[in-house]
């Protein structure tokens, strides 16, 4: 059985603060594009006792037992020990590190996957309580439509956004930006803004919600992410495909969660041939 976990944007992010359990709250809209790994899954006859995990595409850091679709599996097993042995096969598109949720999604699609082929009957609140203890974006994907999320990321509204009569270009120039040194640099001198949008009783704070029901046009200037500011002062190159982008008529452009792919809104196509250097990766939806 295979199913083909897909990878996300932000639409802005504001970091409200740290909580009590060490997590963040915070406030985006996530809108899933169709860029996607392979996850397959099958019952693993030759060896009753362990899962046998192999990935092929892009190089994966670290042991297999960490991945989080193994993660995903192991979770389901306390609660449900009559799964099976399985074999997993992941295919890795989707770039690490780049602020498009590819590993979380991996880890909500296994659950998914799990939960389909063995028939656990699980619901979709079960789903997502198992999701959330896989990462803080899991959730997302296990709803995978455009929704404000608030808490950690797990409170999750659906939203009436619907890009599909622009044009995407992703841009991610192969920097690996780790999430906690993105959350830990928030206080260096990057204190989360205020979202300014201008109402009857003038500028007030806002949040994504608000602002993505505004025309696309008038996102540039009040639609941020708080990520922007300590990773555009570590990377300028970041920041500089961010200009570009508006350079070459985006209608919005920004960085995606933390780090580091840029994606850029065109009401056409835009001409992206020998713009980026070669190793850059580069995709128009």
């Amino acid at each position: 059985m295979i199913l083909f976990p897909n990878c996300k944007i932000n639409l802005g992010l504001k970091i409200l603060g740290k909580r009590e359990d060490g997590f963040h709250n915070l406030e985006t809209v996530f809108y899933p594009l169709p860029f996607k790994d392979a996850l397959e899954l099958l019952p693993n006859t030759r060896n009753k006792n362990e899962v046998e995990f192999t990935i092929t595409g892009l190089a994966v850091d670290g042991e297999a037992a960490d991945n989080l679709c193994v993660k995903a599996y192991q979770l389901l097993k306390k609660d449900f020990p009559q799964l099976p042995a399985v074999k997993i096969h992941l295919h890795k598109a989707i770039p690490l590190g780049a602020g498009l949720g590819g590993g979380s999604a991996d880890a909500a699609f296994m659950l998914r996957l799990l939960n389909e082929k063995f028939n656990l009957n699980l619901s979709t609140p079960q789903l997502l309580h198992y999701a959330l203890q896989l990462g803080s974006d899991c959730p997302f994907f296990i709803v995978n439509k455009p929704c404000f999320a608030t808490g950690r990321g797990e409170v999750l509204e659906e939203v009436a956004v619907d890009l599909s009569a622009y044009k995407i270009l992703l841009i991610n120039p192969g920097i690996h930006i780790n999430t906690g040194w993105a959350f830990s640099h928030l206080s260096d001198g990057s204190k989360p803004s205020d979202r300014l949008t201008q109402g009857s009783e003038g500028l007030k704070p806002s949040d994504p919600f608000t602002i993505i029901q505004q025309p696309i046009e008038t996102w540039k200037h009040v639609l941020q992410n708080d990520f922007e500011a300590p990773v555009f002062a570590a990377h300028p190159q970041i920041k500089t495909i961010k200009e570009s982008l508006y350079n070459e008529g985006a209608v919005f452009a920004a960085m995606s969660g933390s780090g580091s792919t840029v994606f850029g809104i065109f009401s056409s196509k835009p001409e992206t041939e020998k713009k980026y250097p070669a190793n850059y990766f580069v995709k128009v939806f």
